[in-house]
């Protein structure tokens, strides 16, 4: 037996392993045994969330680690799936197989496709044209995160061409938004002393400050940033700088939440700097 032909019996080994580890959980466990797959995708994406928090630090443990979960999560809901009739693992692997051979005809097939857009718009086209999708925006999930939903929605419409043709005039459009943001809250009534304003979609304010981040996630699609990613990144140094800010106060005898904000703002730039 050579190497990869090891590799590929202690694959299966494991996870035919993993496979009953989850069914003797199902039967013994008495809180696996009160699961449905309501509850169980609940957890599955804060797991999710988990792993994207390892991948965005490199951190490679962790990564293998959270894929983990993941994996088991899979198992479990595959499942919980046959217990209802849906389907087991070996249906959901096997439908996998075939949905991926089928949207890569330039590896699998005689198809051409050179470049990640072309295998984009392959990709779209044969969602159309073979699996039945209907629409432009077919089977966009509307609970996804407004960024994640918003790129979606952009990236079908660049499918068919409806897109802009590099980053300029993306900004160009930033420009456009934010000017009329900024005419929307011109021509707002004062507000009355003392109050804080809370703008809904019955205001232009409102609406216009979402043109201005879909502009911004437009953006970010056009230079391959992912807007999810970028922003809990972002997120994250803002967070790691105020309390970094927090401690250069607290050392020096400091109390910062009692700070005026321009002192505040001294320690948030040092704890940058550090």
């Amino acid at each position: 037996m050579t190497e990869a032909q090891k590799g590929r019996q202690q694959l299966a080994d494991v996870l035919l392993e993993l496979d009953e580890l989850v069914r003797t959980l199902r039967r013994e466990c008495p809180w696996d045994r009160e699961q449905g797959v309501e509850d169980i995708v609940t957890h599955t994406l804060e797991e999710t969330y988990e792993l994207i928090d390892a991948a965005h630090g490199g951190q490679g443990g962790e990564v293998i680690g959270e894929l983990g979960d993941i994996l088991f999560h899979i198992f479990f809901l595959a499942s919980l799936a046959g217990e209802k009739g849906w389907g087991d693992l070996a249906g959901v692997t096997r439908g996998i197989i075939d949905k991926l051979v089928l949207r890569h005809p330039h590896v699998f097939g005689d198809a051409v496709a050179t470049t990640p857009a072309d295998v984009v718009e392959r990709w779209e086209k044969t969602k159309r044209d073979k699996e039945g999708r209907k629409g432009i925006f077919h089977d966009v999930p509307a609970s996804m995160p407004s960024p994640l939903y918003a790129q979606r929605l952009q990236a079908r419409a660049a499918a068919i061409g409806f897109d802009w043709p590099d980053a300029e005039p993306v900004f160009e459009k930033l420009e456009e938004e934010t000017a009329e943001l900024k005419e929307a809250l011109a021509a707002e009534e004062p507000a009355s002393e003392g109050t804080d304003r809370k703008r809904g979609p019955e205001t232009e304010a409102y609406h216009e400050t979402g043109d201005m981040l879909f502009a911004v996630v437009n953006l970010a699609r056009k230079l391959r940033v992912d807007p999810e990613l970028a922003l809990r990144s972002a997120s994250l140094r803002f967070q790691h700088r105020v309390e970094g800010a927090v401690r250069l106060a607290a050392d020096d005898g400091e109390d910062f939440t009692r700070l005026p904000q321009d002192r505040q703002e001294e320690y948030y730039q040092r704890a940058k700097e550090l």
